[in-house]
């Protein structure tokens, strides 16, 4: 049986991080785990490139467009989205996630969506660097591997 893995090599990857302003508190923890990821990797910090929108609504366009430029190898998608008393953060969500997914698919590259998912701001917070890990970190581990996988099939 052939097997086709992806290293975790950063070297020579170009990618692009978009990150929501809002919640910045949280949003800034995972850009900073994405790029010590990515550099702690092999990456250059000049093949990362850094793009703030204002929420995550915004996240999937921007996306969409650094994916068409064809300039990069990923694009990761980090924001902070926190349930309130309504159902907004569902909707949100559930969007952005789909949109996402549906650039990936149509621009042939990986679209990471690293955008946390919280019911809480103690949710938030284990997500963005204490004990759940940091999301941006994640993000940059899986596009890593997607775009090597990618290059070996």
């Amino acid at each position: 049986m052939k097997e086709i893995v992806g290293n975790l090599t950063a070297k020579g990857v170009k990618l692009a991080v978009v990150v929501s302003r809002f919640n910045s508190f949280f949003t800034e923890q995972l850009v900073k785990g994405a790029e010590d990821c990515f550099v702690r990797h092999g990456g250059d910090a000049g093949d990362l490139t850094l793009v703030r929108v204002p929420g995550a609504n915004e996240i999937p366009l921007v996306a969409s467009r650094l994916v068409v430029t064809g300039n990069y190898d990923a694009v990761l998608a980090l924001g902070v989205v926190i349930q309130g008393a309504t159902p907004h953060a569902d909707l949100i969500e559930q969007t952005v996630a789909r949109a996402l997914s549906e650039i990936s698919l149509k621009g042939g590259i990986p679209v990471i969506n690293s955008v946390v998912a919280a019911q809480n701001l103690e949710q938030a917070i284990e997500r963005a660097g204490s004990k759940m890990g940091n999301k941006g970190w994640d993000g940059v581990m899986a596009a890593l591997e997607t775009v090597a996988v990618l290059q070996n099939i």
